[in-house]
């Protein structure tokens, strides 16, 4: 098993509170952002870039283009221009790495954002992700307790996807045993892309002939690519879907009666904090010393 320094939160509205130190000023950190696909992102770095200049620090941030490579220069680049600690938003988990270790290596802190990067020297940042899928599957399964699911994942490049997913199934297992409910396909998702959701969607629903009564979606990209292969065969609003985020899109396809639940998240929040976490790492804090930091350990070892 491997265990990392962690901060969770739970639930949508609760926040870290950390404990006021003396910091030094004019620290800069760095920020590798894995894209700016979903909306979400461009709110938590407005909240991460206020706290940031707020404690008289400099944000400095790259974005990666859902491109791993990319990710891995951005990051090195970020080390170059005297970044003191950084905060990933991983592209791709295990892809990161080796620029995570040169970070580590020249003794700047790294906080993994809202995506686990697998080293124990790495802060973990993020929501509690399974029961963000307990959630989905809760309101999928009201809607409709029995009968065919597909399960659209995120990418599989991000622990997050398995997180959401065995939380959905904790919810289901017991209607699946009893074969209530029918799992006729899952997949990942490439890179959280909407089209190949969307891909992912239409080949079950050819595979299954149209007969698909739940979809279980993990984010609201994800929804939307759904949604748009329901349309294209008269199915949208007749299967209930899922998604999270909080997105405007997903708002507006919850309001049209095609999208069932988006579970909202304060990425406000979570920015805030990593901002805060990020600059009590660089002044030396241990990881443990976090207030709100407790051990996490892999579901997978």
């Amino acid at each position: 098993m491997k265990k990392f320094a962690a901060a969770i939160l739970a639930g949508v509205a609760m926040s870290l509170t950390l404990a006021s130190v003396a910091e030094a000023k004019d620290k800069v950190i760095g920020v590798s952002w894995s894209n700016f696909q979903e909306e979400r992102w461009k709110t938590d770095e407005a909240a991460m870039k206020a706290a940031i200049e707020a404690a008289g620090d400099k944000y400095i941030s790259a974005d990666a283009q859902s491109n791993p490579g990319k990710q891995l220069t951005d990051v090195e680049s970020l080390i170059s221009q005297g970044a003191n600690s950084l905060i990933i938003l991983a592209q791709d988990a295990s892809a990161i790495g080796p620029a995570v270790q040169k970070a580590l290596d020249e003794g700047i802190p790294v906080v993994g954002y809202d995506r686990l990067i697998e080293n124990k020297d790495v802060f973990y940042l993020t929501f509690d992700n399974k029961e963000v899928g307990r959630m989905q599957a809760r309101e999928v399964f009201k809607a409709k307790p029995e009968g065919n699911y597909v399960f659209i994942k995120g990418s599989g490049s991000d622990p997050n996807a398995d997180f959401l997913f065995s939380g959905s199934m904790e919810v289901l297992k017991e209607a699946i045993d009893s074969g209530k409910i029918k799992n006729v396909g899952e997949a990942y998702t490439d890179g959280w892309l909407p089209a190949n959701a969307q891909k992912n969607m239409e080949q079950f629903l050819t595979a299954n002939d149209n007969k698909v009564d739940a979809v279980v979606a993990a984010n609201d990209g994800t929804a939307g690519g759904v949604v748009a292969a329901l349309t294209a065969q008269g199915l949208a609003g007749t299967v209930p879907v899922s998604g999270q985020d909080g997105d405007h899109a997903a708002l507006n396809r919850i309001a049209l009666g095609t999208q069932t639940v988006s579970v909202w998240k304060d990425a406000r929040e979570l920015g805030k904090n990593a901002a805060e976490i990020a600059s009590q790492l660089a002044d030396g804090k241990k990881m443990g010393d976090i207030a709100g930091a407790k051990d996490f350990t892999t579901p997978g070892g």
